[in-house]
């Protein structure tokens, strides 16, 4: 398609190719593992040890290592695979809203690039899957901030 004198052009397909030909890798890397029995007796048990928070509005902040491990802050950790972890905390978090950086735990260096993605938990309610990957795109083991607000 040209376009004389400048402007915007925009190429229309002919026809649709399926979502496997167009973004193979997309369907694989965005979803969340499923729940393992371990995960689900945890996430009880942080809800159990939560069940006394009677709070208006919470703000939970945890710092989590590349290999998985809770560095400070609240919650527990579990890693999945690569670049894939689940942050579970005492309450629901649901209706919260999630924010992640990219980040190391202790007071040196500058973080290497990358990108964090944070979503609720599918099948637990207390919980955050948040999955890290390299400035390519490729999943990668990344360590990171997560703040998680409830109001």
């Amino acid at each position: 398609m040209s376009l004389a004198g400048g402007g915007i052009a925009v190429a229309q397909p002919t026809a649709k190719a399926p979502a496997e030909t167009v973004q193979p890798a997309a369907r694989s890397t965005n979803a969340q593992p499923p729940v393992t029995a371990e995960s689900a007796r945890k996430a009880k048990a942080a809800l159990k040890s939560g069940a006394a928070t009677t709070l208006a509005a919470s703000t939970s902040i945890v710092v989590v290592n590349a290999n998985g491990t809770k560095a400070r802050g609240v919650g527990i950790v579990i890693k999945y695979g690569v670049g894939q972890y689940e942050v579970q905390f005492g309450h629901i978090v649901t209706t919260g809203t999630f924010a992640a950086t990219v980040g190391r735990a202790d007071s040196c260096c500058v973080p290497p690039s990358g990108e964090v993605s944070v979503a609720p938990r599918l099948g637990t309610p207390n919980g955050v899957f948040v999955q890290t990957r390299n400035s390519a795109g490729a999943a990668a083991d990344l360590g990171f901030h997560l703040v998680v607000h409830i109001s």
